[in-house]
């Protein structure tokens, strides 16, 4: 009896745990989701854009030139150049390879933490998931910025003390979304059938509740890796995040946004640009996924 059950929780767990296939997703997501289809047309650019920088980079986007300081876009410079006379171009393109990495790690990593947090703390429950929901409750009430301008100020500038600075705050947001699920899936009869088996908590948690919270989660971490990029780069604005001479793109507005609005207003627009297309591509990306993975949107 007990192998038959097992034997039908596995089964259960299958079925539950299929996914269609990926180029099943990608022609449903462009024939359904045209916007979606375009914020991954713009991840898709930023993301060769930044592995194969060294390529397509016209320009060292660290080398001075002090002939050609704040030229105006030309087909030597088709985004113009800095007060440094650096391209301008260049180094828009090897932002995306800092914006990327920043928003990717602290995604994942804050995703990841939430995810094991949110899990253990629906599955446990009792005064185990209160003490953890007030914790959350306190990160929770500061705004991304402010909690990220905190930590960032302890740890220090640079890219990995943004991405510590980042991530913290990341972790409650998603451990309360994936814990919203896993409350639902908890009360579900293969947990009971799990536990009634013998099953031990470390593989009820890991084999039969995380797997079945990947929908909700590979959501927040598209809609975590935009806001990663805009706090890098507000971060970076304000001199606490990446410091020179890294391409960044919150850095290039600091170094061209006020000083030189009106002498060469392209030092501002062109990297502004880049932030809003960033974070506009991965925002409609996101929704796309949240539609196609969701049942109750996809039904409709």
């Amino acid at each position: 009896m007990v192998a038959i059950s097992e034997a039908r929780v596995e089964a259960q767990f299958e079925t539950l745990s299929e996914k269609k296939p990926v180029s099943w997703l990608v022609l449903d997501l462009m024939r359904r989701k045209p916007l979606g289809a375009a914020g991954a047309i713009i991840v898709i650019v930023m993301i060769l854009m930044a592995a194969f920088a060294d390529l397509v980079a016209p320009y060292d986007p660290t080398a001075n030139s002090f002939a050609d300081m704040t030229q105006a876009p030309s087909w030597a410079h088709w985004l113009g150049t800095d007060q440094f006379g650096r391209d301008m171009l260049s180094r828009i393109i090897y932002g995306a390879r800092t914006a990327l990495f920043v928003g990717f790690t602290s995604a994942l990593v804050g995703g990841a933490i939430g995810l094991v947090l949110g899990v253990g703390s629906a599955y446990f429950g009792g005064w185990i998931d209160l003490i953890f929901q007030r914790i959350m409750d306190i990160f929770m009430a500061f705004p991304l910025i402010i909690m990220a301008l905190a930590v960032v100020s302890i740890f220090g500038t640079g890219a990995e003390n943004v991405i510590i600075a980042i991530t913290i705050p990341f972790i409650p947001r998603c451990a309360r979304v994936v814990r919203s699920s896993a409350l639902a899936i908890r009360e579900v009869p293969y947990i009971d059938a799990a536990r009634a088996n013998g099953f031990g908590h470390s593989r009820i948690i890991l084999r039969h509740m995380t797997p079945n919270v990947m929908a909700p989660f590979l959501i927040m971490i598209t809609a975590f890796v935009g806001q990663a990029i805009l706090l890098e780069a507000s971060l970076s604005y304000l001199g606490l995040g990446v410091q020179e001479p890294t391409p960044a793109w919150g850095l290039m507005l600091q170094g061209g946004a006020e000083e030189y609005a009106l002498s060469a207003p392209w030092m501002a627009i062109f990297p502004g640009l880049a932030i809003t297309l960033g974070v506009f591509g991965f925002n409609l990306f996101g929704d796309a996924v949240r539609d196609v993975l969701d049942p109750r949107l996809r039904a409709q």
